[in-house]
């Protein structure tokens, strides 16, 4: 039991990454419009992902230091400034929206408006991230998101064609033309290897007190919960393929995207599905608020951890409460949550190279990882994406513009 409880970390890390409220309406937007035809991309996604948080975990474990922490050290100062300040700047988009998609759940919950609720979903984050240990964080949260599994079952209930769902994996629609096609790709890329993701994978394996005896778990961790991610990205998209890509209804709101589960399984559906959503968009909001204290504090050598009192890591924790903040007062203005977290994703795709590189680079390095560093094949994968993530960081600003923003 207490190894399954461990693989929570990556579950947790899966449902903040790939199944946040961006990807959860980016997923319905693209299976209503799109079909299947980039189910691809998720699945290069996952790969990718695995493949990079398999080797911050493992640096994590072997060198008993966060990814962050050694990329100043490695790269040098001007490089990891650069680093910082593109990560941080993705995080806080994605905090703002994490904030506004926990408490859009809300609203759908109560009716009441999700204004009403962004100040208090802001403060129980802090108080989580304050009071909580990691271990019960990222366990209740982690968990707690699995209730988004009822897209699956309510893609079950929903009888879709298989084979034009089969179909449609070969066959972009016609209507769709290839600059908008590939936006979306890029944009679902991003969310699936968000940037933000291995810096807390890591930052967790330390807070975890991961150790060489302990890699294993650690790629449990990598090799269940991103599939499982993925597989509930590919469920959603699913769902959008088969209620509304054939009435040519686009999707646009979390409403929108609940409704699957409501057609298919009534109010046990839409309950489970509230549930679910609120799960993954408030442990999303932990995940992309710790980020920021981690990256933050590892760069200027700062006492930083839940694993430590607060009062000797308050530097660590007065920046967890200063981003959270700003990213408070930016869903105030009113602005769209969802739009926030699309235009994040566009984000994180341009910096996804500054992201990788020095994970690729720390891998490969016998003075942190001894004889733990990369294989061979790793290094061709590695290699391999890293050509594709400078494509993609190069092509992204020019196709938002060309498309403006996938419209």
């Amino acid at each position: 039991m207490k190894k399954l409880l461990g693989v929570t970390l990556g579950i947790l890390t899966a449902i903040g990454g790939f199944v946040d409220i961006g990807d959860l309406v980016a997923n319905s937007l693209v299976g209503a419009r799109f079909g299947m035809s980039l189910a691809w991309v998720v699945i290069v996604g996952v790969v990718g992902i695995c493949l990079f948080a398999e080797m911050s975990g493992r640096i994590a474990a072997v060198s008993g230091r966060p990814v962050f922490d050694l990329v100043r050290e490695r790269l040098g100062p001007r490089t990891g400034l650069t680093n910082l300040l593109a990560s941080f700047a993705i995080n806080l988009l994605t905090l703002a929206a994490e904030i506004g998609g926990a408490a859009l759940a809300l609203e759908l919950a109560t009716g009441i408006d999700y204004l009403v609720w962004v100040p208090g979903v802001a403060l129980v984050a802090w108080l989580v991230i304050w009071r909580v240990r990691f271990s019960t964080m990222e366990r209740v949260f982690g968990l707690a998101g699995l209730a988004l599994i009822v897209f699956a079952v309510a893609l079950w209930q929903l009888g879709p064609d298989w084979g034009e769902l089969g179909r449609q994996l070969t066959s972009p629609p016609e209507s769709e033309g290839a600059p908008t096609y590939w936006y979306y790709a890029i944009a679902l890329l991003g969310a699936a290897m968000t940037p933000y993701e291995v810096f807390f994978f890591s930052s967790g394996g330390v807070e975890e007190r991961w150790t060489r005896r302990d890699l294993g778990e650690a790629r449990a961790n990598v090799f269940i919960g991103f599939p499982l991610g993925g597989f509930l990205s590919l469920a959603i998209a699913a769902c959008g393929a088969t209620l509304f890509l054939p009435h040519g209804i686009e999707v646009g709101s979390l409403g929108q995207m609940a409704l699957p589960a409501a057609v298919g399984l009534g109010q046990v559906g839409l309950v489970a599905v509230i549930f679910g959503v609120f799960a993954a968009t408030f442990g999303a909001t932990l995940e992309t608020a710790l980020s920021s204290g981690y990256t933050i504090s590892q760069y200027f050598g700062w006492q930083w951890g839940k694993f430590v009192r607060p009062r000797d890591a308050s530097r660590f924790h007065a920046t967890l409460l200063v981003t959270l903040i700003i990213a408070t007062a930016l869903i105030l203005t009113t602005i769209d949550p969802i739009k926030v977290t699309e235009y994040s994703l566009i984000f994180s795709a341009v910096a996804l190279p500054l992201t990788y590189l020095p994970v690729l680079m720390i891998a490969n390095d016998p003075d942190y990882m001894g004889v733990h560093v990369n294989g061979r094949f790793s290094n061709l994968l590695g290699t391999l994406y890293m050509i594709l993530l400078l494509v993609v960081s190069v092509a992204a600003i020019p196709l938002m513009i060309a498309t403006k923003a996938g419209q």
